[in-house]
């Protein structure tokens, strides 16, 4: 692997979730928070948002490789692309940028979270519930989209069109097929969840929802809050073990 500084990868992957957040979380509070201008927008509004919030956040986080993502980092942990340490660092990462872009958030919209009556739409911009609580079957939803998220991702690398995971080697078009990946996730997975697949994602805002004096805010619902990081993780985990296989499968074929 190459030398790298470790500050840097943590910084990238900091700033790079934080943007993660500020945009995903900000479409969300658009959409459902009362008074918002973009009030009603409905899901597939929040659906792009939230691929372009992923295309600002790869940009942003070029140094680190652009995973963002607990589950990503572990995909690639397994398969070898990055080690131990910066996985640790990279995680760490995450989870902090991930608290940073939601109290951004908040603040952006703060006035509307004074105004917006529903505690569930407040927290509903910080971290995912499900249409229909069952956690089993929630667990099976997260664990399958991030399973197409990162088994897609490593398909990108090993096409060459994305450098995910490797310091320095992204370029400006690396992003959009993760950002359309997204898109296509939520508006075909996202309905029984809302699609967290990404630890990091729900973890961190939950816990800056949890902490935050935010007007009548109701519940953190700790409850479901496993599903959203269990389910990535698992998904993430067998993404990278089958990602292999299918491409010795792929070059038997050719």
């Amino acid at each position: 692997m190459q030398d790298i500084s470790l500050g840097l990868y943590f910084l990238s992957e900091l700033v790079g979730t934080a943007m993660l957040l500020l945009l995903g979380g900000g479409v969300v509070a658009n959409v459902i928070l009362a008074k918002s201008k973009g009030n009603g927008g409905g899901t597939l509004m929040i659906n792009w948002g939230w691929g372009l919030a992923v295309f600002a956040g790869v940009l942003v986080s070029a140094y680190s490789g652009a995973q963002l993502n607990p589950a990503v980092s572990l995909g690639l942990l397994i398969a070898g692309k990055i080690s131990g340490v910066q996985f640790l660092i990279a995680v760490s990462a995450q989870l902090i940028g991930a608290f940073i872009g939601a109290v951004l958030c908040w603040l952006a919209y703060k006035q509307h979270f004074d105004e917006e009556p529903d505690p569930a739409n407040k927290l509903g911009v910080f971290s995912t519930g499900p249409a229909i609580r069952s956690y089993g079957w929630n667990l099976i939803t997260e664990i399958i989209g991030t399973f197409v998220l990162v088994f897609v991702i490593f398909a990108f690398a090993d096409y060459g069109d994305v450098q995910i995971g490797v310091p320095g080697a992204l370029g400006p078009l690396s992003a959009v097929p993760v950002a359309l990946l997204v898109v296509g996730i939520g508006a075909s997975l996202g309905g029984p969840t809302g699609y967290a697949i990404n630890p990091a994602r729900d973890l961190g805002p939950r816990i800056a929802h949890a902490v935050l004096p935010i007007k009548g805010k109701g519940s953190s619902d700790w409850s479901y809050a496993w599903v959203p990081v269990v389910g990535p993780l698992i998904g993430g985990a067998l993404a990278a073990f089958a990602a292999p296989v299918m491409l010795h499968l792929i070059t038997l074929a050719g």
